[in-house]
């Protein structure tokens, strides 16, 4: 079978690359797309972004208890143009190693959404880059890299950035 094809279904193989604004997520792409540039290069590549849900528990308090619709949807316009930019960047970083990518971005929770993505574009492996927080702000916090190991239904490359 064919490098970079999936040898059940003879699909070509994706790889799906999931950014943030943060260094740590373009330092991945980057990664990506340099150290691994021979193995993907008969792959397809989608670069992913989660939009997160916003609260808009601060809106409805700032308008007495009134939110207006229009402010909704002109929050969420501005949300889509965020990540609408931030795909566009990380499309610009593939053209600089003359990759072409697809893009997509979903609004939801980055870790539920980034496994959603996973499954809904069949992708072959997941890239992530991680914040490098200790163990003390990762029980706080979280770690959307940690949740996607173990629930992300692909495996699963962190890529962590050097000091």
């Amino acid at each position: 079978m064919e490098e970079g094809r999936n040898s059940s279904t003879g699909e070509k193989k994706k790889v799906m690359v999931a950014i943030d604004e943060s260094d740590c997520s373009i330092y991945a792409l980057e990664w990506t797309l340099s150290s691994l540039h021979e193995s993907i290069a008969n792959s397809e590549l989608l670069i992913f972004t989660a939009q997160p849900i916003a609260d808009y528990s601060y809106l409805h308090a700032s308008s007495m208890g009134a939110t207006p619709p229009e402010l909704v949807k002109s929050f969420q316009e501005q949300q889509k143009r965020a990540a609408d930019a931030l795909l566009e960047k990380a499309k610009d970083v593939c053209a600089k190693h003359g990759v072409t990518a697809q893009t997509a971005t979903e609004v939801g929770d980055p870790k539920d959404a980034i496994c959603e993505a996973v499954e809904k574009f069949k992708v072959s492996m997941l890239v992530l880059g991680s914040h490098g927080r200790g163990a003390i702000k990762r029980a706080f916090l979280g770690s959307v890299s940690n949740y996607c190991i173990h629930n992300a239904k692909t495996p699963v490359l962190v890529v962590r950035k050097k000091d």
